[in-house]
């Protein structure tokens, strides 16, 4: 009979090694998997029927693992003549990033493309340790298309800059895409300014607090869907329309802005608006509305009459720049709104 010590370092042995066709042991194993992260345990069990059947286990149907430990798979297709790198990966997340080129099975171990180097398309398999996608496409700048093929993980809390200042950028499909847990928006795409059209009716934003600058620069931007963002957390919704120079309607009515503090810039130099109903905006706790309608020129109705202000707010310039046409067409119930306008060096009277 083995002694305890001799036990025990069998047992480590077998932990170690994780090889579980060979442990005939169930307790050996439960022991095991005690000891093991879920990550782990997860992972050694996804592609091994045997051990599934044998814990009564139904991969497809253990929601846990696709949310939390499935790999995310993005697609991307680059243009002709780009030799840079395609996407920026943390030093300490390289181990969990897989690409491949030409829909090529053998990984490529590098992020970036040689000069005169022929890839078409490049696929990204992304494992279930990140947690951030801040920065991840940050001003990689010939990328021509972005689709997410599979994301099912619903742990990813920062997408802030994800999509920045990509200026070759013309197709984005985020049907995909799971934003469940996400905190921070801020600049997701703002300064992509090739992009004409995107659908984000899938969003789920329940979570997001900061939403400021999402779009700005986006000048090639026509049409935009935000029908089912919820907006009851978001703080920050400064320049999050700023410079969206093409845009000519906006659907805002969904929005809910009783939390929201900073509209300052919202929609500065949005040229081609040609009218705006926010008369479900609630500012009752906005400090800062400064400069929020800059600069929109076409602009001929607007819909205010929600809109309440308070002493000590900034509203300088709010309307600076807009056409003297809009004065037959806004609509304001709040006196101080009336008194403030004219003080603020507002071109609009």
């Amino acid at each position: 009979m083995d002694s305890p010590k001799i036990k025990d370092e069998k047992f480590e042995q077998k932990k170690l090694k994780v090889n579980l066709d060979s442990i005939k042991s169930n307790f050996i194993l439960k022991k095991i998997f005690s000891y093991m992260e879920k990550t782990k345990f997860l992972k050694i069990i996804k592609n091994n029927k045997k051990q599934q059947t044998r814990f009564n286990i139904n991969i497809n149907d253990y929601k846990d693992y696709y949310q939390l430990y499935s790999s995310i798979e993005i697609e991307l297709k680059i243009n002709d003549n780009y030799y840079k790198d395609f996407i920026n990966i943390p030093d300490a997340e390289k181990e969990y990033y897989h690409i491949y080129f030409n829909n090529s099975k053998e990984e490529i171990k590098r992020k970036h493309i040689y000069q005169n180097e022929k890839v078409n398309n490049i696929k990204i398999v992304i494992d279930y340790q990140v947690k951030s996608f801040k920065d991840l496409f940050s001003q990689r700048y010939g990328i021509n298309s972005i689709k997410f093929k599979k994301f099912s993980r619903i742990n990813i809390t920062d997408m802030k800059s994800m999509f920045y200042e990509i200026y070759a950028l013309k197709e984005l499909d985020l049907s995909n895409f799971n934003t469940d847990n996400v905190i921070d928006m801020s600049h997701f795409i703002s300064g992509s300014f090739s992009i004409e059209k995107l659908n984000l009716s899938n969003f789920n934003t329940n979570n997001v607090t900061n939403m400021s600058y999402m779009f700005t620069s986006c000048s090639s931007l026509k049409e935009v869907d935000l029908s089912n963002f919820n907006t009851d957390k978001v703080t920050d919704m400064s320049g999050m329309f700023s410079l969206c120079s093409s845009l000519k309607e906006l659907n805002l009515s969904n929005f809910n802005t009783n939390n929201v503090t900073n509209m300052s810039y919202m929609f500065y130099h949005c040229t081609s608006l040609i009218e705006l109903n926010l008369s479900n905006f609630n500012t009752s706790n906005v400090k800062y509305m400064n400069g929020m309608f800059e600069e929109c020129s076409s602009l001929k109705e607007l819909d205010l009459s929600n809109f309440f202000l308070k002493n000590g707010d900034n509203y300088d310039d709010m309307f600076k720049g807009c056409s003297l046409r809009l004065r037959k067409g806004i609509k304001m119930k709040d006196e101080n709104l009336l008194k403030v306008l004219p003080s603020n060096n507002c071109n609009l009277f």
